[in-house]
């Protein structure tokens, strides 16, 4: 095989905040060669999203923190490109934590996922039927349970989680609140993701809207903020509300992670808030693969990918995560 260079992302120094230019180095180096057992696979997309900054800090979590020098971790999906390893064939499109990098080797374990089908939509599958949309299923229906004519509200609306999320209580028969920050972002959550309504947090009191919008009461929240938003939702809950706990991207950047002072309404309304992880479904993600298919062949479930192109590009999609950049999934385009 023609030898092929491999670009890749590797972290130079524990980020404070938002990555700087110095916290990483672009460096390139000879892909490697598979040996028995492993199969090489050339990236086509990286997938961004905030657990990628969370790695990037000295502290345990569900994956050990990428280390200085190492390739900054990323879950991506690309084409096996040679083989010594009986799952893969050339060509088999998979995903796998491809990392910032153009090329990675993978061997037949739970980190990676033949993609089944002569034509694989990629960008669906980095969207919908992988991680993101396996996150937004369990936790929606495994611990909001929204039903018909309920109240579901769901923060960071526009983004990858939370779009499918509250498209899923949509389909359950609930009314929809997002919160989202701007009004381009409200018209998407709205127009293409179907929310009943959207509340801009960026404008004006965030309780008071939710009091407008929720007039009863929210019976679930999928919260995929935290922060103060979480706290003026936990002061509207409806009696036997759902909070289910999918992420805290409000506060990863500076690691605080305050307390919620209206908590004890969990008290009074004999609230349920529970956070979860959706890497504990793994061996039901073909169930949530399956009914998120079936729903987007019915018409009922859209997408939305904000792509930014080449390995260069990944440092500032992550931050872009935190500024707001993107709708939908943020992605980068590593090749064709």
């Amino acid at each position: 095989m023609t030898e092929l260079t491999n670009r890749q992302i590797v972290l130079r120094r524990r980020p404070t905040g938002l990555v700087e230019p110095a916290d990483t180095e672009l460096i390139s180096a000879p892909a490697p060669e598979p040996a028995d057992g492993e199969a090489l696979v050339r990236t086509t997309y990286v997938g961004l999203d905030a657990a990628v900054r969370t790695w990037l800090n000295d502290q345990p979590g569900y994956l050990p923190p990428v280390q200085l020098g190492e390739v900054i971790r990323a879950a991506g999906i690309g084409e096996v490109v040679a083989s010594r390893c009986p799952a893969y064939a050339v060509g088999d499109v998979v995903t796998t934590l491809t990392g910032f990098q153009e090329y990675v080797l993978v061997r037949d374990d739970m980190f990676t996922t033949p993609v089944p089908g002569p034509a694989v939509d990629q960008l669906a599958v980095m969207s919908v039927y992988g991680p993101t949309g396996a996150t937004a299923y369990f936790g929606m229906t495994g611990i909001g349970r929204p039903q018909p004519g309920e109240t579901v509200v769901v923060s960071a609306a526009a983004g990858a989680t939370g779009s499918i999320a509250g498209q899923i209580a949509k389909i359950a028969g609930a009314r929809v609140v997002g919160i989202a920050g701007g009004p381009q972002k409200c018209r998407v959550v709205m127009e293409d993701f179907g929310f009943d309504a959207c509340i801009d947090y960026r404008e004006g009191d965030v309780a008071a809207a939710l009091k407008q919008h929720c007039p009863r009461g929210v019976n679930v929240y999928f919260d995929n903020v935290g922060g103060p938003i979480l706290d003026a939702v936990l002061g509207r809950l409806a009696p036997k509300a759902r909070v289910v706990l999918c992420g805290v991207i409000s506060s990863y950047l500076t690691g605080e992670h305050p307390g919620p002072a209206n908590y004890v309404n969990l008290l009074s309304k004999t609230a349920l808030m529970q956070g979860f992880n959706a890497l504990d479904e793994w061996g039901r993600f073909d169930e949530a693969f399956a009914a998120l298919r079936q729903w987007e062949q019915d018409g009922l479930l859209v997408h939305r990918e904000t792509v930014m192109e080449g390995i260069e590009s990944c440092v500032d999609a992550l931050n872009g995560l935190f500024t707001g950049a993107n709708i939908g999934k943020m992605l980068v385009k590593i090749s064709e």
